[in-house]
C-alpha cells in the first residue's frame, strides 16, 4: 500500500512539473474529470472562477479515491494525504501539489473555512466503507457533507453570507447526491453494487439483485427510481422556492441546480429506466440552457 501511495504522489509530482500554472492544473482536472461543473464555473464572476476550479479539483481528488484503490487502507492513506493537506494549508505550508497550491492561494484570499474541507474527507473516509445506504438518511448526510459542503465553499469565496443562500445549497446538495447515484447506477452495477437507499428499495419490493440484473421490466423496480427521483426533485423545488430571497449573483452559484433539472427530465423521458445508455450521454443544449439560466438570473 506505501508503494501504492508513492506512485500517487510521484504521479501528482510529475504532472506539476509539466503544468505552467496550477489553476490551470485545476481547471483542466475538472473539465475532463466533471465537465458539467466545469461549465457552471465558467459562469461565475471572473475573479472567483480560479478559486472555485480549485475547491472542485480538489473534489474531483478525493472522490476518485473509491474507484482508484482495491484496499480500503490504501483509499485512507490517500484520504490522509489530502488531510495533512488541508492542515498545512492553513498553517501556510502547503505541498508541492498543484491543487493544494492553489487552494492555499484561494484561503488566504478568501479566508474559506476548514470545516466544509474537513467534513467532505471525514465523509470520503468514511464512505470508503460503505457498500449500501440503509436509509434514505444516510445518503441525505454524505450528500450534505460532500456536494453542500463544495455548495458552502463557493459562496464563501463569492463573499456571500446568508442564511438562504445556505438553506438553498443544502437542498440542492441533496438534490445533486441522488442525482450522482441514479446517473452511476450502471457503473454501480459493474461493481455489483446499488447504492439506491435500502429503505426505497424495501418499500415498493425491488431488490438489489434485481438492478444487478438490470431487470428493467420489473414494475418495483421502476417505482423504486421514479420515488427516488422524486425525492430529487423535492430537494430541487426546495431550493428554488428559496430564489426570490437571493440576491443575482448568488443564483450563480447555483446553476448546478440546471444539472439536476436536465437528468430528472431525461430520466423521466426514459420512463426512469436508469440503465437508459442515452442517459450517459451529454446534453449538447447544455451550455446554451446554463446561458439562458444564467442571464435570466434563474437556477
Amino acid at each position: 500500500m506505501y508503494l501504492a501511495l508513492a506512485m500517487y504522489l510521484n504521479h501528482s509530482k510529475r504532472l506539476y512539473a509539466t503544468t505552467v500554472n496550477n489553476g490551470n492544473y485545476c481547471l483542466e482536472l475538472v473539465r475532463k474529470h466533471d465537465f458539467d461543473h466545469y461549465l457552471c464555473t465558467l459562469l461565475l464572476p471572473r475573479d472567483v472562477q480560479s478559486t472555485v476550479f480549485a475547491i472542485r479539483a480538489f473534489n474531483v481528488e478525493t472522490a476518485q479515491i473509491r474507484d482508484l484503490v482495491t484496499e480500503k487502507a490504501t483509499g485512507k492513506m490517500r484520504v490522509q494525504f489530502w488531510r495533512d493537506s488541508i492542515n498545512a494549508i492553513y498553517k501556510k505550508e502547503p505541498p508541492k501539489h498543484p491543487v493544494a497550491l492553489t487552494l492555499a492561494t484561494a484561503v488566504g484570499r478568501y479566508k474559506l473555512s476548514k470545516l466544509w474541507f474537513s467534513r467532505l474527507l471525514d465523509a470520503r473516509e468514511a464512505n470508503l466503507s460503505v457498500n449500501h445506504y440503509s436509509s434514505t438518511k444516510e445518503l441525505e448526510d454524505y450528500a450534505e457533507n460532500t456536494f453542500s459542503s463544495l455548495l458552502y465553499l463557493t459562496l464563501e469565496a463569492m463573499g456571500v453570507r446568508s442564511v438562504a443562500a445556505d438553506h438553498a445549497c443544502s437542498h440542492l446538495g441533496k438534490a445533486e447526491g441522488i442525482c450522482t447515484v441514479l446517473r452511476a447506477a450502471p457503473y454501480h452495477r459493474t461493481q455489483r453494487s446499488v447504492f439506491i437507499p435500502m429503505d426505497i428499495v424495501m418499500r415498493h419490493g425491488a431488490s438489489q439483485e434485481r438492478f444487478i440484473r438490470a431487470d428493467t421490466s420489473s414494475q418495483s423496480m421502476h417505482n423504486t427510481v421514479y420515488d427516488f427521483a422524486s425525492l430529487c426533485h423535492t430537494h430541487l423545488l426546495k431550493a428554488r422556492s428559496l430564489g426570490n430571497k437571493l440576491d443575482s449573483m448568488v443564483t450563480k452559484a447555483l446553476l448546478p441546480a440546471v444539472l439536476c433539472e436536465d437528468f430528472l427530465t431525461r430520466l423521466q423521458k426514459a420512463d426512469f429506466n436508469i440503465f437508459e445508455p442515452k442517459l450517459s450521454q451529454r446534453n449538447p443544449k447544455m451550455p446554451l440552457t446554463l446561458l439562458w439560466k444564467y442571464f435570466s438570473h434563474q437556477y
